[in-house]
């Protein structure tokens, strides 16, 4: 359920007025006019100010800011502010503030500071929302509820007595019996067997590696535990308001470890995302892309809102970058040609003091005679114009696995390798795809894949049995498959799937892995190039990891470097493609191919320095993915609904090819070819081909 309003796409941001003297709030409303803001979240750090004692509720200056915002045609997504739990609510009950799994309890004065197991804090949200809902059940302005802000930034885990309670309580539901726990958690390594639930701690740090199968059972619990907090507050609030939507945000998709987004969503009316820029990182619009892209697939396709990113540099990172000209419009675009219908930030105007008085807002501290807030009112414009995107949707034909518990999983003590990240091969395989300019969606690895012609699965270590018959059916009936190293080798809790490696994919891919042969840090091996037979069809030169640059295509002949990882595969049905021409492996498989049932699925046995987007444009060939060809990789791209978004992120002009239509944001005719500037963003409504698909 989408906000019926604002109509169009939502601009605004956080607005914390309660930071400002009376004469600046009378200036906020004529500015958002101005730039053409209709929403803001509001409310969200305000406990103290809306309860300043037990019971004492104060919504008079709330009501007087909500009325104005609603006169000057703001709506507004009201939070509930339990992210910041007052003073004299900590100093009553202090046995609300977390514990870190080192055994330290924190301190007053952050944010995220109470422990959402804590019965005193569950109580004290449950009246303080039921008292914000019954007082702003009728309220015009109020369109959505914001609850809470960012479970799982910065408060993963809790280890206090309240959390070990709820944690016991879990384990029960969860396994009925201690014989089952002791089976799941392999309770007979170290003599850890428990006799009583009493017995069972959380996993507090040791001195040693603990059970990796409880601290697995630990995040899932610990993530569930905030979905309550979330759950409890949302369903008062659909209880007084059925007609409002209800979300909280994400602290970035990519970027928020703790949370299990694909269990989370299921929670929301509509999935709200953040986003920040890594401010050093060259490419760093490749991360937003893969943020937004995995908002979207969360959301089921359906569009979703990015609730905050920034206008300028941020304040917590270590060099805090702020953003050059034609980058915020440049970020904002793409968030909404990847299925965002709005584009939020924190915040309306930069704050003068507290932790964050150095981040950006919408309204800098220059004023509104600056580059960045004609930038500002220079969006709004264009978002005015791009109302007829709302509601429309995004198709892919390629799609990632991207499961959670496996990134948790992975990233436990003791794995072969302390390069194997869940991230480094994920973002890997992204930016391959995105330079190829395909568009991609993320999936479950259970979840019905069979709409989609290429499925990549770059880090899936932990592989249910479920799961992995659901990419054997997708396989069979004709789907291409492409999995990397460590993949399929544990199930959900952390035990090692029966028999040779990988346990639970091995009869899909054809194969055996006899050992593991990590490489030492700066370390390469080399993979041929030379053409090999694959079922009687014979291997092109783009099978080869080209030379020079990551580009598709490239020389078959000679090696190419590959890090990180070398292993001894041992095909059963499938065949070489490529082979390890140098290191532990030399002879042996790198790449192979199975053809199964009607498709066929892939193995890569190392990390290609080079090349990978040559290898991926093979696998893309073989399944027939359709996708722009001769782009340079600086041009971003994305179809939404009928509607071309073509972003340049380089510093030369590129003409894109076979679109035709009319450009949204300056009326201008296009006719088969569009030309687009350096920095600059084209939006083309698409003209139909006669058959209905755009031209």
């Amino acid at each position: 359920m989408y906000p019926e309003r604002p109509g169009g796409l939502a601009f605004g941001g956080d607005y914390n007025p309660e930071q400002w003297p009376r004469e600046v709030l009378e200036e906020d409303v004529a500015l958002m006019r101005e730039a053409g803001v209709n929403l803001v979240s509001l409310g969200m750090f305000s406990w103290a100010l809306m309860e300043p004692a037990e019971g004492r509720y104060t919504f008079g200056w709330l009501d007087e800011i909500l009325d104005r915002l609603h006169a000057g045609g703001v709506a507004v997504d009201l939070a509930t502010p339990t992210a910041a739990p007052p003073a004299w609510f900590v100093a009553a009950h202090p046995d609300v503030l977390p514990v870190t799994r080192e055994g330290t309890r924190i301190g007053f004065g952050g944010r995220q500071s109470a422990c959402s197991s804590a019965p005193a804090f569950r109580e004290a949200t449950a009246r303080l929302v039921r008292a914000l809902g019954e007082h702003y059940r009728d309220h015009p302005a109020v369109v959505m509820w914001h609850v809470h802000n960012e479970y799982g930034a910065p408060l993963g885990e809790c280890y206090c007595e309240h959390s070990v309670a709820a944690w016991r309580d879990w384990l029960c539901a969860t396994y009925r019996d201690l014989a089952a726990l002791n089976d799941a958690w392999g309770t007979t390594f170290w003599g850890q067997t428990y006799t009583d639930w009493d017995q069972i701690d959380a996993p507090r740090f040791n001195h040693t590696v603990v059970n990796p199968a409880q601290r697995l059972d630990y995040a899932r619990f610990s993530d569930g535990q905030h979905r309550e907090h979330y759950a409890l507050q949302r369903d008062i609030l659909r209880e007084l308001t059925p007609h409002l939507p209800v979300t909280t945000n994400f602290a970035g998709t990519v970027n928020c470890k703790s949370a299990d987004l694909w269990r989370w969503a299921r929670e929301l009316d509509v999935v709200a995302n953040d986003h920040y820029l890594k401010a050093e990182r060259p490419d760093n619009h490749i991360d937003l892309a893969m943020s937004a892209d995995l908002a979207r697939s969360v959301a089921g396709g359906a569009p979703w809102m990015l609730m905050e990113h920034s206008a300028g540099a941020v304040n917590w990172q270590p060099r805090n970058l702020a953003k050059r000209p034609g980058e915020m419009r440049r970020n904002s675009l793409a968030h909404v040609a990847r299925g965002s219908d709005s584009v939020l930030f924190f915040q309306w105007r930069a704050s003068r003091f507290g932790a964050e008085k150095f981040h950006s807002g919408l309204v800098p501290h220059a004023g509104t005679d600056s580059g960045q807030w004609r930038e500002v009112v220079r969006l709004g414009a264009d978002l005015r114009r791009l109302a007829g995107v709302r509601g429309s949707r995004v198709r892919a034909e390629v799609a990632l696995v991207w499961d959670w518990e496996s990134y948790w999983a992975l990233e436990l003590d003791w794995r072969p390798s302390v390069d194997l990240t869940f991230r480094e091969r994920m973002d890997a395989f992204y930016e391959a795809l995105w330079r190829e300019h395909v568009t991609v969606d993320f999936v479950h690895p259970s979840a019905d894949i069979s709409g989609y012609r290429v499925v990549v699965a770059p880090s899936s270590y932990l592989l249910t049995e479920a799961a992995a018959k659901n990419l054997h059916r997708y396989v069979e009936a004709g789907g291409h498959l492409l999995v990397s190293y460590f993949s399929g080798i544990v199930d959900e809790h952390d035990t090692i799937h029966p028999g040779p490696h990988p346990g639970a994919l091995r009869e899909l891919l054809g194969l055996s892995i006899e050992e593991f042969h990590p490489l030492r840090d700066g370390e390469t091996v080399t993979v041929t190039g030379e053409t090999v037979t694959v079922t009687g069809e014979a291997a092109t030169p783009a099978d080869a990891m080209p030379a020079g640059g990551d580009t598709a295509g490239g020389d078959a002949a000679g090696g190419r470097p590959a890090r990180i990882w070398s292993e001894r595969v041992r095909p059963a049905g499938a065949v070489t493609v490529r082979a390890f021409a140098s290191g532990p492996d030399a002879g042996h498989p790198a790449l192979t191919r199975h053809d199964l049932g009607a498709g066929t699925a892939w193995y890569l046995a190392t990390a290609p320095v080079a090349g990978l987007r040559g290898l991926l444009a093979r696998v893309l060939d073989h399944a027939r993915v359709t996708r722009p060809r001769g782009l340079p990789d600086t041009l971003e791209l994305v179809r939404r609904g009928r509607h071309a978004f073509l972003i340049n992120h380089g510093d030369e002009p590129v003409t894109v090819e076979g679109v035709t239509g009319v450009s949204v944001l300056d009326g201008a005719r296009c006719d088969g070819r569009v030309t687009v500037a350096p920095g600059a963003v084209t939006v083309v409504e698409e003209t139909p081909h006669p058959e209905g698909e755009p031209a």
